[in-house]
């Protein structure tokens, strides 16, 4: 029994994202957004309908949000490169590695000459 609660609280959380939490008194609050500071820092967080907690916010609050971070839009920069740059590697050890059977060719043709 208690084996499958822990496996569907497992399931519950898997491939949810990492909660956060940042503490501070409230500086601006609208419908889209608050702003806690912490630190000296200012802390935007994104808030809308389905946010959980106290509606009714105002400046100067003291107030512990918890909040996730979700990727929106993943760019890749320069791991292309890396494969090129490997490719690049590789076609420069096979040009040497002919230049070299080129060169001790040329070296037994001209001693054959001799």
């Amino acid at each position: 029994m208690k084996r499958t609660i822990a496996v569907a609280v497992a399931m519950m959380f898997a491939g949810a994202a990492l909660a956060y939490q940042v503490t501070g008194p409230v500086l601006d609050v609208t419908d889209s957004k608050i702003v806690v500071e912490k630190n000296k820092e200012k802390w935007e967080i994104a808030r809308d309908k389905d946010t959980k907690g106290a509606k009714e916010i105002k400046k100067g609050d003291r107030v512990t949000i918890e909040y996730r971070m979700t990727a929106t839009d993943i760019e890749v920069k320069g791991g292309a490169k890396k494969d090129d740059k490997a490719k690049k590697d590789d076609k420069a050890k096979k040009d040497d590695k002919a230049n070299d059977k080129a060169n001790d060719k040329a070296k037994k043709d001209d001693a054959a000459k001799k």
